[in-house]
């Protein structure tokens, strides 16, 4: 008898394949930004915002902000699938930690601009808290956001702005030597002014300041439009005898700009400001300002109230902007940050750290 085949030993059972491990959590994401065409921006590849934004950019086409953020006005989204950055940090709330998330929701506690500036902005301002609150519930389609905007901007290039009212001897000299204001505002509400000391109480010299600059910009437009007239006149003959100061030269490009708008004038009541690459500009709430010329990178409140009045064809709210400014008197403190992380600074990459005056804490700037 034969013996009965061998069996054939089992097949080992296969090992289970190993779980896959969970996809890192994405640190980064590639946005699609939004850029506004606003008149006043520079045009084609010159324009900073153009060569971050569009990779042909149109050589007639003011390319003026650059938005990153969650405003409504200007949302990023997603580079891959198109999706809305406030929806995917709605999805993903970790990604703001829990503050934030709890307090914002999918909406980031702040917008970053880049601005490309070739011809100068409005003189603006924008309103506290108290008074966004309000302006957005008598007029929504002005004022679309009810929050605060303090904001402060980081020269890319040299940079030019007004920002605030210059000191009260500044502003003196400006009517000895500017007659044409006078016509404006008054032998009253001049005489006021020069005889103000820098010593004089604060309320008093505010109370004749806010009076002087209102009459100047609701003065009349026939009438405004004679004053800018003689002056520009005036400083095109002066022009070929001596030198002319800083204030003056813009004065003249001013118009060239915007003809006899009034706030031709009333660039001579504020601080002309210069930044270098580097340095920085912070703005309060219910300071006036415009910029000028140059480029920069902007942090600020999300908000999007404007409040103007001069240097622009768009709405002005001549009444609430003089009411609502400070009239502080004082040249702004020019930021030029703190470095930190040297190791990832280089010839192509400085990081450094900008704060606003020390009564504005970083969370009173977003909140």
């Amino acid at each position: 008898m034969e013996d009965p085949p061998a069996l054939a030993p089992p097949e080992p059972e296969p090992e289970p394949e190993p779980e896959a491990s969970p996809a890192p959590p994405q640190r980064l994401l590639r946005l699609r930004c939004a850029v506004q065409h606003y008149e006043w921006g520079q045009h084609g590849a010159a324009s900073l915002v153009a060569r971050l934004a569009d990779q042909n950019p149109d050589p007639a086409r003011p390319y003026a902000e650059l938005w990153m953020g969650t405003h409504p006005s200007g949302p990023s989204t997603l580079l891959g699938d198109g999706a809305l950055l406030r929806d995917w940090l709605a999805r993903n709330p970790d990604a703001l930690g829990p503050a934030v998330a709890a307090r914002w929701g999918g909406d980031l506690p702040f917008l970053f601009k880049v601005l490309s500036v070739a011809k100068a902005l409005s003189i603006q301002a924008h309103p506290d808290k108290k008074l966004a609150e309000v302006l957005h519930a008598l007029r929504p389609s002005t004022y679309k956001d009810d929050n605060h905007k303090p904001e402060m901007a980081i020269a890319f290039t040299e940079f030019r702005a007004l920002c605030g009212f210059a000191p009260i001897e500044e502003l003196k000299d400006v009517l000895r030597t500017v007659p044409e204001i006078e016509g404006l505002i008054g032998h009253e509400d001049t005489g006021k002014l020069m005889n103000m000391k820098e010593y004089d109480g604060v309320s008093e010299v505010k109370s004749s300041l806010r009076s002087a600059f209102a009459k100047l910009m609701t003065a009349s437009k026939d009438m405004v439009s004679e004053a800018v007239a003689k002056l520009i006149s005036r400083l095109n003959t002066d022009s070929k005898i001596r030198n002319l100061t800083d204030k003056e030269q813009l004065v003249l490009s001013l118009e060239r700009q915007y003809q006899d708008d009034v706030g031709v004038l009333a660039a001579l009541f504020f601080n002309y400001v210069k930044l270098s690459p580097g340095e920085a500009l912070y703005i309060g709430p219910n300071e006036p300002h415009a910029y000028l010329s140059g480029e920069c990178i902007e942090i600020m409140a999300t908000s999007d109230n404007v409040v103007r009045a001069g240097l622009t064809p768009k709405y002005r709210d001549v009444q609430t902007l003089c009411s609502m400014l400070t009239y502080k008197q004082a040249f702004p403190e020019i930021l030029r940050g703190v470095p930190v992380q040297p190791h990832v600074s280089g010839p192509h990459c400085n990081l450094g750290k900008f704060s606003p005056a020390k009564k504005y804490t970083r969370k009173e700037m977003i909140s």
